[in-house]
């Protein structure tokens, strides 16, 4: 009997996306509780670029397979207890391993896909989105009537809050860096645009909300536009850090925040579920309801054949493609 293949997308050395290439290796056999995923499309995100230099917090042993989210097909269970069955259709969401056309994952790394998406939709649905969901409401404690000023609207993160925010009843000021970007947040239910690298964005913000302030603020980007955004928030606001995309940190200048009465809270979506995984489950299951009711779908910029992923992350390095980037698996 032939032996089955898998292809994995390894990253074999810390000197970023030409470090990357396919490999076939054996479908390694399941062991009870596990169930073998195969996957239809995988997104990428930024940690998978930053983990190709070693420059994230999670740092897997080397050669590691890439890849955060995907969507696919169970194909195959050793846990009678999942509540999924062969031919279900799931998302997938893992530290690594999604790039592949096999995925190995238990029953907590899976979703069920929402009904609304298809397979490249949903491969770029779960890490973005429930980024904006742990963010908006289990961090930030968004309300129906509240202003949200989203920065780096036209990302991965950006957006899917833009698009939670609307869904959630709040009035969305989306800043991102250019045109087409801010293009992406109009799309996606934006009440107001600014583009930071044109206007003042702390000046604007204060016009559009006539001196009052946000309530609360999603920073994905950090550095210099982390410590502006402090200038917009509004009294007892919630500034929501949940990434670096500048490439450094911002500073928080604690005088700001003590007068604005202002909490600045810390966002790792993952690490929630993973800490608690009942919460993470309720979060997901929430987040799938609104998504089914409301419509809620990514956006995609550009999908790639699984071969070019180190095009792909080239791409994604250059910030040469706004939206989610997919990788089609063709199984």
């Amino acid at each position: 009997m032939t032996e089955k293949l898998a292809t994995y997308a390894l990253c074999r050395a810390l000197n970023g996306p030409g470090a990357v290439t396919l490999e076939q290796r054996p479908v390694p056999s399941l062991e009870p509780g596990q169930l073998r995923i195969r996957m239809k499309a995988a997104a990428l995100n930024f940690p998978d670029l930053l983990m190709t230099y070693g420059k994230y917090q999670f740092k897997p042993t080397l050669p590691f397979v890439l890849g955060m989210e995907g969507a696919g097909v169970v194909e195959e269970t050793m846990d009678p207890a999942a509540p999924f069955k062969v031919g279900d259709a799931v998302l997938y969401k893992s530290k690594t391993g999604a790039f592949a056309s096999h995925a190995t994952a238990t029953a907590n790394q899976l979703d069920p896909m929402p009904t609304n998406l298809a397979f490249e939709e949903a491969a770029a649905f779960s890490v973005t989105f429930l980024t904006a969901y742990v963010s908006l409401v289990e961090r930030g404690g968004l309300r129906a009537g509240e202003t949200l000023l989203v920065l780096g609207a036209g990302g991965g993160v950006g957006q899917a809050t833009v698009t939670l925010g609307k869904a959630l009843g709040a009035t969305v000021i989306a800043a991102a860096s250019s045109d087409e970007k801010l293009a992406i947040a109009k799309a996606s239910g934006a009440d107001y645009l600014i583009n930071y690298h044109r206007e003042n964005f702390p000046t604007r913000v204060q016009e559009i909300t006539k001196g009052r302030g946000v309530d609360v603020i999603l920073d994905p980007v950090g550095g210099k536009f982390f410590e502006q955004s402090l200038e917009c928030i509004a009294w007892a606001g919630r500034l929501l850090v949940a990434g670096f995309a500048s490439g450094e940190f911002g500073v928080l200048k604690t005088d700001l925040a003590m007068a604005r009465g202002c909490s600045v809270i810390g966002v790792r979506a993952g690490e929630f579920g993973r800490r608690d995984p009942d919460a993470g489950q309720r979060a997901s299951a929430a987040l799938r309801r609104i998504a089914e009711e409301k419509g809620l779908k990514p956006i995609i910029g550009e999908s790639w054949p699984l071969d070019e992923i180190a095009d792909a992350l080239d791409a994604m390095e250059r910030r040469a493609v706004t939206g989610k980037q997919v990788v089609l698996i063709d199984n």
